[in-house]
């Protein structure tokens, strides 16, 4: 009579697995380089996208490509029967008190949201810059075309909504162009302010800065490794929680650090050709990006960047010098990377916002015991849930063990002194959330 039971859930379940891996593979295959390299066309023919440029020209400056940008994010939502709210989210920044801003003007963002069937308040985020610059980023009129920072991963980002539109998520997916990066994070700051005033529950943000380049400043070419920078902790984190960390661990497990290992592993799964670096930063060295502003306010967050820069191609006036030609120009940007690391961000939404809630309240429990203990609140959505483990020196997540829908559950013969541990939720299709560090004890 058992294997009447357990065979037919068995095949249930595998052909269930099958299906979800060929929605990730489709969405893969879906990617088009092509589409890329032509809004990477349009958006450095604005000349300059500054974010003090001109507003009122259609053809030049910051005005006419985030209405562009707008216009193609209304013509995806045409496309799949109104399914994104598109508009711009906007803040005022003055040059008072503010060093890189020339004059007084309205930082806006362009939203799309892609609201999910099941779970509509949580959010998963890709954000490309909108914004570029000049050597001098006070000089609003210089062209800087910006093709690689960041039309890249602003174009990565409307091709993300052309290919994830296609499909129906249980949560909500957010592509948004942001401004004002170049003169302090404004835009980032702008819609993280946002979005905690509205009450979105913000699974991740996915920042996407600079996803084209192969030929590193270093002479190394390499078109299949890229960054994923990570905040250890949160930046909001109390004095009690850092307190209790000296005790039980946790110095490189805060939430943006699941999320960056979560990438890691749907890329290492789904694209094995691929090679994702983690680093335990939360950016370059001395320097931020735009999921910065979601991070301060808690929310989790990381960046998705080339492996290797050539800072010749940023942040520098088109010229030639010494033999040396310096711009961020088209001619410098590999489309199929690009392709490439648009798919890592497509995959790692679509399994984000498939999967169901993180499991809340998760313990831990086994000290001066030879078994590790688990309890957590179960969560709406989950067919179960796996325990995760791995060496205190081991940056992913190595071991698992898959227990069921239950509440509690012991690993014997698994000493709590030797690991950590984390707790994911997995959906009935076998997605799953990013894996929660225990955050209480119980004895």
């Amino acid at each position: 009579m058992k294997k009447l039971i357990i065979l037919p859930l068995l095949l249930f379940t595998c052909i269930s697995l099958g299906q979800t891996s060929q929605k990730i593979y489709d969405i893969i295959d879906s990617v088009s380089a092509k589409r890329i390299e032509k809004d990477i066309q349009t958006l450095v023919n604005f000349g300059t996208r500054n974010t003090f440029s001109d507003t009122i020209s259609n053809t030049r400056g910051i005005g006419a490509a985030r209405r562009w940008i707008k216009s193609e994010f209304e013509s995806i939502s045409k496309n799949c029967n109104n399914c994104l709210d598109v508009f711009y989210q906007k803040d005022f920044v003055t040059k008072e008190g503010n060093r890189r801003v020339p004059h007084d003007a309205w930082v806006v963002n362009v939203v799309a949201i892609q609201k999910g069937t099941k779970y509509p308040n949580r959010y998963i985020i890709m954000s490309g810059d909108i914004d570029s610059r000049a050597s001098d980023t006070m000089d609003f009129t210089t062209d800087a075309p910006g093709a690689n920072d960041n039309a890249s991963g602003m174009a990565g980002t409307i091709e993300a909504a052309r290919v994830l539109s296609n499909y129906q998520f249980e949560s909500s997916i957010v592509y948004v162009g942001l401004s004002g990066e170049e003169q302090g994070l404004f835009g980032g700051s702008g819609l993280a302010k946002y979005a905690k005033e509205n009450n979105w529950d913000v699974i991740g943000v996915l920042n996407n800065d600079m996803i084209g380049n192969i030929k590193g400043v270093d002479g190394v070419i390499d078109n299949r490794t890229f960054r994923i920078f990570s905040e250890p902790v949160p930046a909001n984190e109390t004095e009690r929680e850092r307190q209790l960390r000296r005790f039980y661990g946790g110095e490189v497990d805060g939430i943006s650090r699941q999320l960056a290992r979560y990438v890691h592993k749907t890329v290492k799964t789904y694209m094995p050709e691929m090679n994702p670096m983690m680093v335990y930063r939360l950016d370059r060295f001395g320097r931020g990006g735009h999921h910065r502003p979601f991070n301060d306010l808690g929310f989790a967050g990381i960046r998705i960047m080339e492996a290797h820069e050539n800072y010749n191609q940023q942040h520098q006036d088109i010229r030639e010098e010494n033999g040396i030609k310096y711009g961020d120009v088209i001619e410098h940007v590999n489309f199929e990377y690009a392709k490439k690391l648009t798919a890592v961000n497509a995959i790692n939404m679509a399994s984000l916002a498939s999967a169901p809630p993180a499991p809340k309240n998760v313990a831990i429990g086994g000290i001066v015991e030879p078994s590790a203990k688990f309890k957590w609140d179960k969560v709406e959505g989950a067919f179960g849930y796996k325990i995760y483990w791995r060496d205190t020196t081991s940056p992913t997540w190595d071991y698992s063990r898959y227990v069921g829908d239950v509440s509690e559950f012991t690993l014997e013969g698994i000493v709590i002194d030797n690991f950590f541990f984390g707790i994911a939720a997995v959906g009935k299709d076998g997605f799953e959330s990013p894996v929660v560090f225990p955050n209480k004890v119980f004895r």
